[in-house]
């Protein structure tokens, strides 16, 4: 009954002065490392065009995410990595090694120089700097999450883990805030030169304080228990992955919940900017506002449902929200066009182009990394229409040879087929573009195309 009632204690009393001050430095600490972490994806356009800028656009903005997502790649490494090493020296210690890495990476990213300067050499070194902010934040949130684990009574532990995860959102909406303030303080032009690496360089001002915080706390008791008793793993990955029985555990872990959380959290933040931005073509500075809004209305729910989990299970919070994304994703992303760009969204859903070419004309595009070549007269003229957000249907009605056609409305534009253009192909591209973008303009269509140009650097 003495557990029970300690328990029950622990579920009604306030937080002690120790437990705030646990949450609030692991929390803060890991605010900063996320910081670092989105400035990246935040400003992906301005990297793509300082580390890919031999590229055309639509390639290196491609680029600029892949590299971005090398961040995720290593992640789970990162986990496993720090995660051994704070069972085998401690949490605090930990901590300290996965800010140093993510802070200095980071403020390097503000440093390194340009495509233009040392050519290939830059976007291999962002890509090993990016791999490196990945590995340290992989050991830096799970660590966090445990250390405040080991801190939290029984029955407390969903409210006092919560926190931590109101960090990624913090983190993000603290980049949005520091780029937003450096915009209007430099003006656009000056920020597209330079002055987007002002947030990465002020970093170390981040990684000063982390530091200075991370020192100032002690270890977990429940390691030093384990510790002091014997009882801390020689071999923890092994016993984690080499046992099935621990092994089936952390798959369906990974695999089952982690996976699907993981695809809503980043489908309803960091994908809704970039859905703002290049898609919508809704104006860099206006979307960040946007979901920076967004982010302080729903940061509060983290803690809500952390604190809900202890009292129903984790399980039913989980499933709850993973069927809430599945029923609502598509209809609130169909909301936000509306919202966001209601003259495309408009467009869209009363004008449809159609293209028509001949049978063997069209080709399968799969794109990937934006590289690819598009060279027939069908290609290129498909390829325009997805770059711009207008919906199509193809026809392949025309006469074997002939050049493919689109049809805005009442006007109809020829296309042009690259390698029969030799050396024109470049005034011919120009021709079919000016003449589709009229087209679509008086069909309804914004006269917007992409995202904001910014200066080769």
């Amino acid at each position: 009954m003495a557990n029970v009632a300690t328990a029950d204690d622990a579920k009604t009393r306030p937080m002690t002065g120790e437990e705030k001050k646990v949450i609030f430095a692991s929390s803060l600490g890991t605010v900063f490392e996320w910081y670092d972490f989105y400035l990246y994806g935040s400003l992906a356009v301005y990297i793509g065009a300082t580390f890919f800028s031999s590229y055309p656009e639509t390639t290196r903005n491609i680029f600029a995410l892949l590299a971005f997502a090398a961040g995720f790649l290593v992640r789970p490494f990162g986990a496993l990595v720090f995660g051994r090493l704070g069972d085998l020296v401690g949490r605090k210690y930990t901590f300290l090694v996965t800010i140093l890495i993510m802070g200095l990476s980071t403020f390097l990213v503000g440093i390194l120089p340009g495509a233009a300067s040392i050519g290939i050499a830059a976007p291999i070194l962002l890509i090993v700097l990016r791999m490196l902010q990945g590995l340290a934040l992989g050991g830096e949130y799970g660590g966090a999450a445990t250390y405040v684990a080991e801190h939290a009574p029984n029955g407390r532990r969903g409210y006092f883990t919560s926190w931590i995860q109101t960090t990624a959102t913090l983190g993000l909406f603290l980049s949005l805030v520091v780029i937003l303030l450096v915009q209007f303080a430099l003006g656009k032009e000056a920020f597209a030169a330079w002055g987007w690496r002002i947030p990465f360089l002020l970093s170390c001002v981040l990684l000063g304080i982390s530091v200075w915080i991370r020192l100032k706390m002690n270890e977990s008791p429940a390691f030093k228990k384990m510790k002091e008793e014997g009882k801390t793993s020689k071999a923890p990955l092994k016993e984690a992955f080499g046992q099935w029985r621990n092994a089936k555990i952390a798959l369906l872990a990974l695999f089952g919940a982690v996976v699907g959380q993981a695809v809503v959290w980043y489908s309803g933040q960091f994908y809704a900017l970039f859905f703002l931005t290049g898609v919508l073509k809704v104006d860099a500075q206006s979307a960040n506002i946007m979901v920076a809004a967004s982010l302080i209305l729903g940061t509060g729910f983290f803690v809500l449902f952390g604190w809900l989990s202890d009292k129903i299970g984790r399980k039913p919070i989980i499933m709850a929200g993973l069927l809430l994304a599945m029923l609502t994703y598509f209809p609130l992303f169909k909301a936000l066009t509306w919202a966001g760009n209601p003259a495309l969204a408009q467009a869209q859903a009363t004008v449809r182009a159609t293209v028509t070419a001949a049978p063997d004309d069209c080709k399968f595009q799969f794109n990937p990394t934006g590289t690819a070549k598009f060279t027939t007269s069908c290609d290129i003229a498909t390829s325009f229409l997805t770059k711009n957000s207008v919906p199509y249907d193809v026809v392949t009605t025309a006469a074997p040879g002939t050049a493919a056609t689109v049809k805005v409305g009442d006007t109809t534009i020829n296309s042009y087929d690259a390698i029969a253009a030799g050396d024109g192909a470049k005034a011919a591209n120009a021709a079919f573009e000016k003449q589709t973008n009229m087209a679509l303009h008086n069909a309804g269509y914004p006269l917007v195309r992409g995202a904001a140009k910014v200066p080769e650097s």
